[in-house]
């Protein structure tokens, strides 16, 4: 499927400069979007033309069609764009979500976004029990549900468990493992 390996490249290039710069670029982003819709419009003229059925379309270019690579990129950048504002999520995150949406189309770009949060948190738990301890973390979470019940709110972090909170989040490699979970049939 030419679409599916336009897909995994692109999310390979923006995962590894993702780890070794901490950014997603647009040089990546950009062109991917373009492709995606490219070969969702592609697909659908040869249809109406006769020179390809829709299940070949679907196979061989991995086309969704062009309605519904439109409103997968609307979706996952959609969602992502509130995520950006209201969570301040990286804007190159928000485009490269919006490329999976273009490429993926609404269901699977939505599956592959979930799923790239779903794997993003289990990642940061694993570095922040890595960072403080599993026997620490648990005590803390165990004091602040404490505090939760006892004063009605969540209690403030100290100074010194907001620094060891802070990490750098790389959504591009849970990206990419998402788009193979997907993919894959795994979770089918």
């Amino acid at each position: 499927m030419i679409a599916l390996a336009c897909l995994f490249v692109l999310i390979a290039v923006a995962a590894a400069t993702d780890f070794t710069r901490h950014k997603i670029y647009n040089w990546t982003t950009y062109p991917g979007v373009l492709i995606a819709l490219a070969l969702n419009a592609s697909a659908g003229v040869l249809e109406s033309n006769g020179a390809v059925s829709d299940e070949q379309a679907r196979r061989y270019l991995g086309a969704v069609g062009i309605e519904d690579s439109l409103a997968g990129l609307a979706l996952c950048g959609g969602l992502m764009l509130v995520c950006y504002v209201l969570f301040r999520v990286g804007g190159g995150d928000v485009k490269l979500m919006a490329m999976m949406g273009a490429f993926l189309g609404v269901e699977r770009g939505l599956e592959a976004l979930l799923w790239t949060f779903v794997l993003a948190a289990c990642l940061g738990i694993i570095a922040l029990a890595w960072k403080v301890g599993p026997g620490r973390l648990m005590a803390r979470v165990f004091r602040q549900g404490l505090y939760t019940l006892k004063i009605g709110g969540w209690a403030e972090l100290s100074p010194e468990e907001r620094a060891l909170m802070t990490f750098p989040w790389f959504l591009a490699p849970t990206a990419l493992a998402a788009v193979i979970l997907v993919h894959s049939g795994l979770l089918r």
